[in-house]
């Protein structure tokens, strides 16, 4: 049972600062995945944590306890990186003992142990060959076993899976989420594939430039973005953001994304939710493509639009469809939209739109 809170962590490299101000508690039995772009400062967190990294101000908290001072064996903290990082010379068993006989563990508690993970891990039957004899997806287990072969505190991976396939990712994703749910260790997993974050942790902490975005359960991000990087950084494809302005006509409200053509419909109660956002703030609408309602015949609330762009991906499409000059993507059915230039109409589904202050990027908070 180990919480890890982090308080107030700077860090910079040379003049460039990497880690602004971050604070974030991990509960125990807790997976967190760190989501972001490359050079986002998630690793550079990951390895403060595990203490290959020194802050320059902050605390890191384990159980309570200060140890941004401990070098790392002290920490009693596991980390695997994305490199299987194996010694080719000795067997799948050697290896995943080797942290256990540098504690000079007994040779009988060594061999149960090592047997116990392997087992939990499925590759009993891989314990005489060597590294060189193993698939790529065996070899990560083989890591992954080596670091919970001394059942550490806490576990942090590095993009763990990131040098595999596709579909051994996957086979992996499953095989790394029941392995926590088993062993129920406190765990920390970076990546910028957010098909894993999503699959995999209980809660996402999104990071861009060094500064946290937003934490929250894989929902929680997808559908209440707290900003626009979030709303344009989680979903595939990623959410539709258009200006946007709002046209009061007396009775009706409607959302247009473009000045040359009819807005969409939206309640009453939209003015009341934006704020004065509604008469000339800088606004901005985000829709994901499931919000973007497609029909083949006029219907009431439907605006006219021109289907640029057909992606099909089996059991669904994703459509470009044209608004005067503006661009939306809708999810469709498989086949529902013929070709590429067919007239269909759209319209939006005000629950799932999402309104945002552009000069701030700030989520609106609008919910309908």
């Amino acid at each position: 049972m180990t919480e890890i809170v982090l308080r107030g962590i700077q860090k910079w490299f040379g003049p460039v600062q990497v880690i602004k101000d971050l604070n974030l508690t991990i509960a125990p039995n807790e997976f967190i995945v760190m989501l972001g772009q490359s050079g986002c400062g998630k690793t550079t967190t990951l390895r403060a944590i595990a203490g290959l990294e020194t802050i320059d101000e902050g605390d890191i908290l384990i159980d309570g306890k200060p140890v941004q001072h401990l070098k790392c064996s002290d920490r009693d903290i596991a980390m695997v990186f994305q490199s299987f990082s194996l010694y080719p010379h000795m067997t799948v068993f050697e290896n995943i003992a080797f942290p256990l006989r540098a504690t000079r563990m007994g040779k009988a508690d060594v061999d149960k142990a090592v047997r116990e993970i392997a087992r939990v891990l499925r590759i009993t039957d891989l314990l005489d060959r060597r590294p060189s004899a193993l698939s790529g997806g065996d070899m990560q287990r083989v890591a992954i076993g080596r670091a919970l072969v001394r059942q550490p505190k806490a576990m942090l991976m590095d993009e763990p899976i990131g040098a595999l396939d596709a579909k051994l990712r996957e086979e992996m994703r499953a095989e790394i989420k029941r392995l926590h749910l088993k062993q129920g260790s406190t765990t920390i997993y970076v990546t910028h594939d957010q098909v894993e974050a999503m699959s995999l942790a209980d809660r996402i902490v999104i990071m861009h430039e060094g500064v946290l975005q937003q934490v929250g359960s894989p929902e929680e991000v997808y559908s209440r973005p707290q900003n626009l990087f979030v709303a344009q950084f989680v979903g595939s494809p990623v959410m539709n953001v258009s200006p946007a302005a709002v046209r009061d006509d007396g009775g009706a409200v409607s959302v247009a994304v473009d000045a040359t053509v009819p807005g969409f419909p939206f309640p009453r109660e939209l003015l009341g939710h934006l704020n004065g956002h509604a008469s000339g703030g800088a606004l901005a609408m985000g829709i994901r493509p499931e919000g973007v309602l497609v029909s083949r015949e006029a219907r009431d609330g439907y605006v006219p639009v021109e289907v640029h762009l057909i992606e099909p991906l089996g059991s669904y499409d994703i459509v470009d469809l044209k608004v005067g000059e503006a661009m939306l993507r809708a999810r469709t059915s498989a086949g529902f939209v013929p070709a590429a230039g067919e007239r269909v109409h759209a319209r939006i589904d005000p629950a799932q739109a999402h309104f945002f202050d552009t000069a701030s990027g700030q989520s609106l908070g609008v919910r309908l």
